[in-house]
């Protein structure tokens, strides 16, 4: 399939949010997830800051939003950090991923492209719309 793009795969991906009290709607972008089928690839990178996010609740527990942010890598590289999706392939961990949820970090929409380096890409896109 690369062929068709001039050597570069369709990619998706979605951003992590950070949305410290649901019921305000406040949010920071706190990662990206990029999944690409053609390459069986799935990775989350993430950057916290936590003065934005202290801005937003002065309150908020860091280091559980840390511990999620984690959990999302760990999903993303599979075996035993995966938890439950551990046997998943890696488009079904990104589904899962992806899925809405009312927790303290969620994922943004889908969002699609093309690349050549689809762990690049998930660098750029990390520098662009998180940190």
């Amino acid at each position: 399939m690369s062929g068709l793009h001039n050597g570069r795969d369709v990619f998706e991906y979605a951003l992590l949010r950070v949305v410290p009290r649901v019921e305000r709607g406040e949010m920071i972008n706190a990662g990206v997830v990029v999944y690409c089928h053609a390459r069986r690839f799935v990775e989350a990178r993430t950057h916290l800051d936590e003065a934005r996010l202290r801005a937003l609740d002065p309150t908020v527990d860091v280091e559980g939003v840390r511990a999620a942010l984690h959990a999302v890598e760990g999903v993303c590289h599979g075996g035993e950090r995966a938890g439950q999706a551990a046997g998943e392939d890696v488009g079904r961990r990104f589904r899962w991923l992806i899925a809405p949820r009312s927790t303290i970090v969620q994922p943004g929409p889908v969002h699609t492209g093309l690349t050549a380096d689809p762990g690049k890409e998930a660098e750029r896109l990390l520098d662009l719309l998180v940190r």
